[in-house]
């Protein structure tokens, strides 16, 4: 492949020079702000020599080429388009002033979320392979070794207030510090374990006002609301305070004032919300079974399309961080549609004689079995409509089977084969199951399915 050939005839397709905006790429995908979007030509890019989809999402033109040669590419368009190499957030904040209100919610919380999953990932897998040990009794659990890395294994979520307030902080406007500390707050000592309420807690009077001592270890949107709080006050006070005394007054009243406000108001307001989206989850889940894994499955590729999936992720903390769930039940759903999205697309090289079309299927049908659905969905299968269509009834028909089997993961961020390192040690079975149900039936119904499979 001649690279700068592809980056010379990539341009004309996107409007030319003055069209280009930013110019960003991530692991696989070339990312372009444009200021028109009606001048790109789709069909024309995705016949360039390398170019494996081309889709609009989250204010970007997205162009696929894939891990290691996107980064050639793109090094070649940027002198051809002769614009500045544009960072991640700079591109980022100008697609996001063509966002719709949902849109930008989704994207703020992937945000301030996305930092914080390796994290959780590491205590996640370490929790699993706790709950194996324990449940096949391969360990003593009562030996130092055992305490120790169940120590490590609950260490993310015990403060997950302060990375989630450090990271909100950030995308909020806020000192990111000051967020981590009003996090430290909500999961002070003094306060009662959120996961030990059971055992009691104490209240105290404050003004003639009874305020439960506990803690906030594990939640999500208290410390979400009570940082957006604090980005609002600390950037009131900078307007108004002298600069000479800012930097001793600023974080002092910020400090006090949000931390009154988070402790009395905002924490037992947050504490409702979140406990109340995980319990109608719970009991959706709980009361309509397989009926609701057969809708979540099915409709949750829909929902990638409009990159909206990316706010499940707080959602998806709280239920982990809720002493009462402790488990993440959406997950393996989620899993389920992208697996299916990967046997479809399989399909889709079973049934083309397009050699082009060939070489871009095997690579996303694989991207997609290992939890990366980008290319599959729409490099190939929303590209010819009807594999798209199979993918929603395998994730469909997979939903169902793990949430009837009350398959669980212990984190986020992992899904397709990876995830099974996520999976509780007792669901590891139904989990592949669910796998071989929604790839095999996404990849039989996407097989037999009649349409046209080449690259016009």
């Amino acid at each position: 492949m001649n690279i700068n050939e592809t980056a010379k005839a990539l341009l004309p397709l996107l409007g030319g020079k003055d069209n280009i905006v930013s110019a960003a790429h991530c692991a696989t995908r070339l990312r372009l702000v444009l200021a028109d979007d009606s001048l790109v030509q789709k069909s024309a890019i995705e016949k360039l020599e390398g170019v494996k989809g081309c889709f609009s999402n989250a204010g970007q033109l997205q162009v696929i080429f894939g891990t290691g040669l996107v980064n050639k590419v793109y090094a070649e368009f940027i002198k051809v388009a002769g614009v500045n190499e544009s960072s991640k957030s700079e591109a980022a904040n100008a697609a996001a002033r063509k966002l719709n209100p949902f849109q930008r919610i989704a994207r703020l919380l992937s945000n301030i979320f996305v930092p914080i999953i390796p994290a959780i990932v590491a205590s996640g897998l370490l929790m699993g392979l706790l709950g194996m040990v324990k449940t096949y009794g391969w360990a003593d659990a009562n030996s130092a070794l055992f305490i120790m890395l169940d120590m490590f294994s609950s260490a993310a979520f015990i403060i997950l207030p302060i990375l989630i307030g450090f990271t909100a902080a950030k995308e909020f406007g806020g000192n990111p510090y000051l967020g981590a500390t009003l996090g430290g707050i909500l999961t002070h000592p003094a306060l009662t374990n959120a996961w030990g309420v059971a055992g009691g807690f104490h209240t105290m009077n404050f003004f003639g006002m009874e305020v439960a001592m506990i803690g906030y270890q594990g939640t999500v949107f208290p410390v979400l609301l009570a940082v957006w709080f604090m980005s609002l006050l600390e950037k009131r006070l900078r307007k108004i305070i002298p600069d000479a005394l800012d930097l001793i007054l600023t974080p002092f009243l910020t400090v006090i004032i949000t931390g009154f406000v988070a402790l009395l108001f905002i924490g037992p307001a947050g504490r409702v919300l979140g406990d109340g989206i995980s319990l109608v989850l719970s009991t959706l889940i709980t009361h309509a079974g397989w009926l609701a894994g057969l809708l979540f499955g099915g409709l949750y590729s829909v929902i990638v399309i409009t990159g909206i999936h990316h706010s499940f992720h707080a959602i998806e903390a709280g239920l982990l961080g809720n002493p009462n769930i402790g488990v993440n039940f959406l997950l393996p759903i989620w899993s389920m549609a992208n697996i299916a999205q990967g046997g479809a697309c399989l399909a889709v090289y079973f049934k083309t004689r397009d050699a082009k079309i060939k070489a871009i299927a095997i690579p996303s049908a694989f991207s997609a079995m290992l939890g990366i659905t980008e290319a599959a969905i729409f490099g190939i299968n929303l590209r010819f409509i009807k594999p798209f269509l199979a993918a929603l009834a395998g994730g469909a028909l997979g939903g169902a089977w793990v949430v009837a089997n009350h398959v669980n993961m212990t984190a986020v961020g992992l899904t397709g084969i990876p995830g099974i390192a996520i999976v509780q040690g007792n669901s590891i079975v139904n989990y592949l199951i669910g796998l071989v149900i929604a790839f095999g039936s996404a990849f039989i119904i996407s097989l037999l399915l009649k349409y046209k499979t080449d690259s016009e």
